[in-house]
């Protein structure tokens, strides 16, 4: 995802004109009609996350090859050690209440160098695994990935963790964060901000979609 001062990519575009056709397509649930969001937004769910492949790619990934390495922690194997040590940190978390895990999450994972993914991968648009950001870092969406899978590992559900495609209307550049349903307030884990906010103190973000492990949704 663009920095600041970086000009829009041709793969947030694509992914941008997909979730757009689909939503246009789909039939406004009852309970969405009216009803305000996140950023203040109505919003329509589709349970199709199939239409994200970079997304599910990175579910699939993490699940068969990530997860069963974490607790085992084998030089020979590469990656086992890097997701032990991760595991382990997310677990010293345990004993918290929401809030201040939430806190260390984003405290902890904003320390990890920011790259863009033409830099880091060759591409225009890479959406990578928790081993992938802890090795070789990242931008705006493998942030937020990072976040949600550390949450999930907590115990956080599904339905209380998003990822967040939106518009940032001050530098006209897309930018990705986590949403966290928390509390009766929705909480925002951005790289751009140090602090964990409630995402009513952000007035310039305009959400396109959101999505999690078992639906996505556009923002109108």
């Amino acid at each position: 995802m663009a920095s600041p001062r970086r000009q829009i990519r041709a793969g947030w575009k694509t992914w941008l004109s997909v979730a757009a056709v689909a939503a246009a397509a789909l039939p406004a649930p009852a309970q969405a009609v009216g009803t305000q969001g996140l950023f203040g937004s109505n919003e329509v769910r589709d349970d199709s996350i199939h239409m994200f492949p970079k997304w599910t790619g990175v579910l699939e990934r993490f699940r068969n090859n990530e997860e069963p390495m974490i607790g085992a922690c084998d030089p020979a194997q590469p990656g086992s050690c890097t997701l032990t040590e991760w595991a382990n940190f997310i677990d010293s978390l345990s004993g918290m209440d929401e809030l201040n895990q939430i806190r260390e999450v984003q405290a902890h994972l904003r320390q990890i160098p920011y790259i863009l993914d033409h830099q880091n991968w060759g591409v225009d648009d890479y959406w990578g695994t928790p081993l992938e950001f802890l090795t070789r870092a990242g931008d705006c969406e493998d942030y937020s990935i990072a976040k949600y899978f550390s949450l999930r590992r907590l115990g956080f559900s599904p339905d209380q963790l998003r990822i967040v495609v939106l518009q940032d209307e001050n530098l006209r550049l897309l930018h990705a964060v986590l949403a966290v349903y928390v509390n009766g307030d929705i909480l925002i884990l951005d790289n751009q901000i140090p602090h964990v906010v409630s995402h009513t103190s952000i007035h310039h973000y305009r959400p396109l979609y959101s999505i999690n492990e078992e639906a996505w949704w556009s923002h109108i």
